[in-house]
């Protein structure tokens, strides 16, 4: 039997219950480790639960909205009395907000997708550092867009927030250069999921791939043995941008 690359390390998923998020958890869960899934929909969760536990696999869901920070903080707490550590942390969860000129965007909107991708990412990095920090290997991982880079007309409210996570986590990676914990980015592209949906709706969505065509290279990026620290991963053309460096 082929040894799992993941075995006794546990795993912080967001965004668990669909997407990108799922199949990462189901991937992770698979590779031996211990999934703490984190989504909205407890249906979701649930039946994320019972194909992780079919395969094998173990996990504890946790029904939770990011925009509760307290819930992170008490979250963190609650890992460090059942594990004392935490191995992996993929920061998956997003909001794409509403695709409109600047000036037609409501406040709330802006607001609740920088507090989705921006605040609770730093929220979640606030709260389990320690417990990376007792990892051997800490991994953090966090899903990142090309919209980042590319702000386009209409797109602002989610370029902006890519933008500032990206900040966000290379900063973050900074202050770990003493240290065994690795930040990271990951950006996917153009997969089959719900946002892409809500983004394209005339696409086809046949002519992209399902979001498993990513999750080797995100379990890749999880792994104690990458040693990459704040480096943003394309996955379109494979290549790997050393955002730390470039400081």
């Amino acid at each position: 039997m082929t040894a799992r690359r993941l075995a006794g390390r546990i795993a912080v998923v967001t965004g668990a219950s669909r997407g990108i998020g799922r199949a990462a958890a189901l991937a992770i869960a698979a590779e031996g480790a211990h999934v703490v899934a984190i989504a909205r929909t407890v249906g979701g969760l649930e039946e994320l639960d019972d194909d992780i536990r079919a395969a094998g696999g173990s996990a504890t869901l946790v029904p939770l909205d990011l925009t509760d920070f307290d819930a992170i903080d008490r979250l963190g707490a609650s890992i460090y009395e059942r594990w004392g550590k935490l191995d992996m942390v993929l920061g998956n969860a997003g909001l794409l907000g509403v695709i409109t000129p600047l000036p037609h965007l409501e406040p709330k909107v802006l607001d609740e997708v920088m507090a989705v991708n921006v605040t609770a990412n730093w929220r979640l990095i606030r709260s389990f550092d320690p417990l990376l920090r007792r990892s051997e290997a800490g991994r953090a991982l966090f899903v990142t867009s090309g919209a980042a880079r590319r702000r386009r007309p209409y797109w602002g409210t989610y370029s902006v927030s890519k933008a500032a996570l990206e900040a966000l986590v290379v900063t973050y990676a900074g202050e770990l250069k003493q240290t065994t914990v690795r930040a990271n980015l990951i950006s996917p592209g153009p997969l089959r999921t719900h946002m892409r949906a809500l983004a394209y709706p005339g696409e086809d969505p046949m002519s992209v791939q399902l979001p498993q065509a990513v999750i080797p290279d995100i379990v890749r990026m999880l792994s104690a043995n990458f040693g990459g620290n704040g480096v943003l991963f394309h996955f379109v053309d494979g290549k790997t941008e050393d955002l730390l460096a470039a400081n």
